[in-house]
C-alpha cells in the first residue's frame, strides 16, 4: 500500500468520521491550522516502536506538531489481535522511555472490538479506522481541552449514541470508500 494513500485516506477519516461526527472534541482544533502528523511505518513490531520512539522525540521538542498518527502499514496488524500485541508493547515502552504521564497512546483499527463488545456493535466503530493506527497525544493538551468539556464520560455516551443512530452499513460503507486508492488523475 502507498504511502500517500494510507495518509490521504487517515485524513480523510478525520475529516469524515471524527471530526464531522465529534467524535473527538480535540481533533478540530489540530485540525485548523494542521497540526496533525501523519507517519507510515510499513515494518513489524520493531520498526514500529522505534518509529513510535522518534516520534515520541519529535513531540517533545517540536511545537509545530500537536499530535501524531502512527499509521501502521504492516500486513500483519491488519490482524486485530496483532496490533493489540504490539499496542501493548508501545505502552509499555512509553513508559520504559520516561513518557508516562507525558504522552497518550490512543488505538485504532479497522476489526477495532472495545472488551466486551462483539464485532457487530455500531460503537465499535468509534475507534474503526481505514488502517490500524497508534495516536500519540500530549498529554497536558487532553488535559487542556478537557477544562472545556463537561465531562469525558458524556463524550463517550454521546459517541455510542450517534454512532448507533448512523449504525454499522453507514460506516463500513464510509471506511470502505476511504481505502479505495484513486486513480492519479483524481489526485491534486
Amino acid at each position: 500500500m502507498q504511502t500517500t494513500h494510507l495518509i490521504e485516506a487517515t485524513m480523510q477519516w478525520v475529516d469524515d468520521i471524527v471530526i464531522s461526527h465529534n467524535f473527538c472534541p480535540f481533533a478540530r482544533h489540530v485540525r485548523t491550522p494542521n497540526k496533525i502528523r501523519c507517519t507510515v511505518e510499513h515494518g513489524e513490531a520493531g520498526d514500529i516502536i522505534e518509529t513510535l520512539f522518534n516520534e515520541a522525540k519529535l513531540l517533545s521538542v517540536s511545537e509545530e506538531v500537536a499530535t501524531t498518527l502512527l499509521i501502521l502499514g504492516s500486513p500483519a496488524l491488519v490482524n486485530f489481535d496483532e496490533y493489540l500485541d504490539v499496542l501493548a508493547i508501545a505502552e509499555r515502552m512509553l513508559q520504559e522511555w520516561g513518557y508516562a504521564g507525558i504522552y497518550q497512546l490512543a488505538s485504532f483499527h479497522p476489526h477495532y472490538v472495545f472488551d466486551g463488545n462483539s464485532d457487530a456493535d455500531a460503537d465499535n466503530y468509534t475507534n474503526r479506522s481505514p488502517y490500524p493506527i497508534f495516536h500519540l497525544i500530549r498529554e497536558d493538551d487532553i488535559s487542556r481541552y478537557m477544562k472545556n468539556e463537561d465531562d469525558a464520560e458524556k463524550i463517550f455516551q454521546q459517541n455510542i449514541e450517534r454512532a448507533e443512530a448512523l449504525g454499522c452499513p453507514y460506516f463500513e460503507a464510509k471506511l470502505l470508500e476511504m481505502k479505495k486508492e484513486k486513480p492519479k488523475s483524481e489526485i491534486n
